[in-house]
């Protein structure tokens, strides 16, 4: 499986021509969507989610039940929903976005799980009762410290994870997150530059 990873949440994943895009939102580049088979959104945030790229796609898109969407009507999905998108085994994982500030946002947010390999947990810090090859771990916004990023690294224990969510910090903020995640958390943590593949 191929990993690409794009601005801020968004992550393209392709295995033998077929193509599954999750959170391609606002701060991500158009040309994630390229060729896309099908689309997995974790939550309704406009960082997560561009209804106006999704709406002129016309491919399945996947979101939680009871998000608030715009545009063409998803597949809704809860959490421990099975199913397949683009050929990809997806499990769906969790249930709330992490708490900013005061109980807010309280919005519907889903991890997906996708072949049994990569954990995409959008903005939560969800811990999967089974083990995953590849985290995709968020390391920065209003709702999450460093240290709670070292922490879900080390709970969920993958052999390697990539950064995610990390489009608000300047070029300074990123090399200290990833001083920090490389020291504490290990796991094969590194992270990639917008349009880098692994």
């Amino acid at each position: 499986m191929r990993l690409t990873k794009y601005t801020h949440a968004c992550v393209r994943l392709e295995h033998e021509g077929r193509v599954l895009v999750v959170d391609p939102g606002t701060w991500s580049e158009p040309a994630a969507l390229s060729g896309a088979d099908a689309v997995l959104i974790t939550h309704e945030h406009a960082d997560h989610v561009d209804h106006l790229r999704l709406a002129g796609l016309g491919v399945p898109v996947y979101a939680p039940a009871g998000a608030h969407l715009d545009g063409p009507a998803p597949v809704r999905v809860s959490s421990g929903t099975e199913f397949t998108a683009a050929g990809f085994r997806v499990r769906a994982v969790g249930g709330r976005h992490a708490t900013v500030h005061g109980g807010l946002p309280d919005c519907v947010n889903l991890g997906y799980i996708i072949d049994e390999a990569v954990y995409h947990p959008g903005d939560a810090l969800h811990v999967p009762t089974h083990p995953v090859e590849t985290l995709l771990v968020p390391v920065h916004a209003s709702w999450l410290k460093t240290t709670e990023a070292v922490d879900f690294v080390k709970a969920v224990a993958p052999g390697r994870c990539f950064a995610i969510h990390d489009a608000q910090l300047n070029d300074r903020g990123l090399r200290a997150v990833d001083g920090w995640l490389t020291k504490e958390a290990g796991h094969g943590y590194r992270r990639l530059d917008p349009g880098e593949s692994v």
